[in-house]
Parts: structure tokens; C-alpha cells; sequence
């Protein structure tokens, strides 16, 4: 296995040998759909791969934040023909070309265009929507969409913090919404196989879980300037604190800047360490933490504008369970993919999961046999439609992918707190004050702004 530093978080789809399968719930051949072979982006949505859909069975959509993810789920959604697109929402207007120019291709006409996303979802005719927002403002967005009647398809991390991520799965539960959440990992072939495999008890008794990723991000040092004319920047900020404007710090930067994102333990946190809480879970109900210590700091990127760690080690402890988690960023990991999973067995057995493969290794790192699990037809976002028709929850509900935010938010509390934070599942809650007091955990919103407890 070659380490992939600059493996792109899009570069999912790449060729016809990839194929999409559920943890228990799905797979089919990808091989038909156009994506471009670096980005794993949909570049031709009018090569459609389903035609078996009614006409009158059409699900209508909008998206809220163009380019990057947002765009990318849009462009696989539009592969169906059971889709479309009616509107899109920016508050940046430059970013909306691209997607004006697709929809416009695969429909016969231009999609209505707003940079006010409350305004798309006062339309009746609307189904469903894309959350392709930055982090912050996923939990508005999505808590707007599901009290205007919408099933939401919601980029991960669901949230900027963990109480706005319970906020956000109570108010999916109590408006009865479906939505699916981006880890379209739980949807490929290599961590199907390598969690029903764990799951099976093929690798005997579970005694540690690894998870990391690789961070060597760096933003420089930008000045503070006029925003471009395109973009209505206070918008932008939204319940955030509004901060003197630098462009290294807006568009996809956000991720690195503890204001608007949750560094890489939420940017591949939620991928990773997903994986590994899904092995050892029964279901789509996962086991959590009930303590979790963090260490680390900025020592690989110090002297740059980001404030989100580049160096975290992350301890994790499940109650009742005889098991321990590490979450790492890390710089090296020879022999490994620059982001993965790996489960350590009592015999000194690892299963190693990756983006592309998985392996076994006995304790003297040998390589043993392997076996793949049955398959079921469903990709991420057929899945996504499929669940919106018949009420189910797909598998990256919402619920349940909160759960792994929420542990992943936990992780930062316990790092930028230097506590260690405990943890009650059964009141969803950090128990007692440590770790609580900073932006990990909740934030003021700004004023005109305003997260409903539900």
C-alpha cells in the first residue's frame, strides 16, 4: 500500500472497477455513471443510469451551496432520472455558473436563483434539498428545510458543534424528515466488506480501534480586505462571529478556522472514525464514548492563520465494551494510506481499512485471506431517493451519523479544553462542565440568528 498524502476527499468514483454497497444495505455497479477520474465527480449527468422511473414519481430539488460538495452531490443526484433540479442558492454569485450551465443541459432550462436560501424554501414544489453549505451553517439550513416540509441530503459534518448536532437530529425526528448524510464511505464496497466482516466476529474479540488522517494544510497569512462584490459576506458569516474578511480563510479555507470549521477531526474524523464505530455497532445505533481524552496543538502549520489543530491524539473509552479508540492526525504512516481505520483483534490480528481496499494481517504483519460480504443493490444518493419514497431511513441517517459527529466534537472539546470529557448516551449530553466552554461544544449565535432547541 502506497500512502496518499493528497488523496482529494471527491476522488470517490473513480473508475468502472469501483462499485457502491451499503453496511448491510447495498451495492451496485457505478460503472456506466461519467465522472471525472481525478475528482470523482459527475461531469455528465445526462449519462443516466436509471430508467426505470415513473415520470409522475419525479422527486424536485434545490441546492443550497454551490461548487465543491454541494455541486458534486447535485451531479450524481442528476444521474437519475427520477430528479430535478429547480433551483440552486449562493450567497456567493461567482460560484453559481457551473451549476446553472449543468442544470441547464440535463432539463432544457435555467434553474431560479437565489442567494437567500429561506426564500427557495417557501416553494411548495420543492421535495428536497442539497445542504452543501460550510459547516456552520448546516444546522440552520437544515433545521429551515425540515420545518418547511424538505428531506434533506446534508453534507458532513452535519454540524459546527455538538449541540447544534442534537438540535438537528431531534428536529429530523420530530418533522419526520428522511435525510442522508454524506459519508459515502458507508456506501463502497471495501468498508461493507471490512465492517460486516468485523461484525461477523470472523476477526475474534475486538481490543483496539485506530482511526487517522492526515493534515498538512496550510492557509498562509492573508490580509484583511474588501469581500468581492459577488459575495455578501455577512451572510456568508451567518451565526457566526463576524470577522474582518480574508479571502484565505472563506471558501473551502473555513475548514481550518475554528469560527466556521472543525479541522480535519471533523473534515475526515467523521469518515474515519465513523468506520470504526460502525464495526463495532450492531446497527445503525452506535456504541459511544463515555470519555475522551485529547492532546495535540499547531505544531505543523505554526506562524499560519488557522487555528484548527494540525496534531491530535485522541483516547477514547466505551463503557461495558473492553475496547479502546484512538483518534490520530498524523504526518507519517508508513506502509498506510494517509486516512484510515484499522481494527487490532485479542490474537494481535488487524483488519485495515482505506478509500480502495482493505487487508488482514496477522501479528507478524502478514498478509491472510479475506472474504467480501453479500452484496445489495443501492449507491449513496439511489439510496438517498429510494429512502425519500418510501419513508425508511437510508444509511447514513442522520441519527446515526450524528452520533459520530458528536464523537468527533468530542474529541476537539477534549483537545481545546485540555480536559477530559465524559459523555452520557442516554441523555445525549457532556456530563458535568468540562470541555464545554468553547466553540467544539456550542456557540452565540450572532444577532438575527437563532438555533431552536428542539
Amino acid at each position: 500500500m502506497d500512502s496518499n498524502k493528497n488523496l482529494s476527499r471527491r476522488k470517490f468514483l473513480q473508475s468502472s472497477a469501483v462499485t457502491a454497497a451499503g453496511l448491510g444495505f447495498g451495492a451496485t455497479s457505478l460503472a456506466n455513471m461519467a465522472y471525472d477520474p481525478n475528482t470523482g465527480i459527475a461531469t455528465d449527468p445526462t449519462a443516466r443510469t436509471r430508467k426505470n422511473h415513473s415520470p409522475n414519481d419525479k422527486i424536485v430539488m434545490g441546492l443550497i451551496g454551490c461548487h465543491g460538495m454541494g455541486a458534486a452531490n447535485m451531479r450524481n443526484l442528476m444521474q437519475f432520472d427520477d430528479v430535478e433540479f429547480v433551483a440552486i442558492c449562493d450567497v456567493d454569485t461567482a460560484r453559481m455558473p457551473d451549476e446553472i450551465k449543468q442544470i441547464e443541459k440535463v432539463y432544457g432550462k435555467k434553474p431560479d436563483i437565489y442567494t437567500d436560501y429561506r426564500k427557495m424554501l417557501e416553494r411548495k414544489d420543492i421535495d428536497a434539498i442539497i445542504v452543501g453549505s460550510p459547516d456552520h451553517w448546516h444546522a440552520l439550513n437544515l433545521i429551515h428545510a425540515c420545518e418547511a416540509g424538505k428531506d434533506v441530503y446534508c453534507e458532513k459534518p452535519i454540524s459546527h458543534n455538538f449541540v447544534e448536532a442534537r438540535s438537528m437530529m431531534n428536529c429530523k425526528e420530530y418533522h419526520k424528515r428522511v435525510v442522508q448524510v454524506g459519508t459515502w464511505q458507508r456506501s463502497t464496497k471495501e468498508f461493507h466488506d471490512a465492517i460486516e466482516y468485523i461484525r461477523a466476529g470472523k476477526l475474534g474479540k475486538i481490543t483496539h480501534c485506530r482511526a487517522w488522517a492526515w493534515d498538512g494544510t496550510r492557509i498562509g497569512k492573508g490580509k484583511v480586505e474588501t469581500p468581492p462584490s459577488t459575495l455578501d459576506y455577512d451572510m456568508w458569516s451567518g451565526p457566526a462571529e463576524l470577522l474582518p474578511y480574508k479571502s484565505n480563510k472563506t471558501h473551502y479555507n473555513w475548514r481550518w478556522v475554528r469560527n466556521t470549521g472543525g479541522g480535519i477531526t471533523t473534515d475526515w474524523g467523521v469518515h474515519m472514525i465513523d468506520i470504526a464505530l460502525l464495526g463495532m455497532s450492531k446497527g445503525l445505533d452506535l456504541v459511544m464514548p463515555d470519555t475522551v481524552s485529547s492532546y495535540g496543538g499547531l505544531w505543523a502549520s505554526d506562524g499560519d492563520d488557522r487555528d484548527a489543530w494540525d496534531s491530535i491524539e485522541s483516547i477514547m473509552r466505551f463503557p461495558d465494551q473492553n475496547f479502546v479508540m484512538t483518534w490520530s492526525i498524523l504526518r507519517d504512516h508508513p506502509g498506510k494510506d494517509g486516512n484510515g481505520a484499522e481494527f487490532v483483534s485479542q490474537d494481535g490480528r488487524t483488519l485495515r481499512v482505506w478509500r480502495g481496499g482493505w487487508i488482514i494481517l496477522d501479528a507478524d504483519g502478514k498478509e491472510l485471506p479475506k472474504e467480501s460480504a453479500e452484496p445489495q443493490d443501492s449507491n449513496h444518493w439511489r439510496n438517498f431517493l429510494d429512502c425519500v419514497k418510501s419513508r425508511q431511513a437510508p444509511r447514513s441517517d442522520l441519527h446515526s451519523v450524528g452520533q459520530t459527529t458528536m464523537v468527533c466534537h468530542m474529541a476537539n472539546m477534549a483537545a481545546y479544553s485540555g480536559k477530559t470529557v465524559k459523555f452520557d448516551k442516554k441523555k445525549m449530553d457532556i456530563v458535568g462542565n468540562d470541555g464545554k466552554g468553547n466553540l467544539s461544544y456550542s456557540r452565540e449565535y450572532r444577532k438575527g440568528y437563532t438555533l431552536k432547541k428542539y
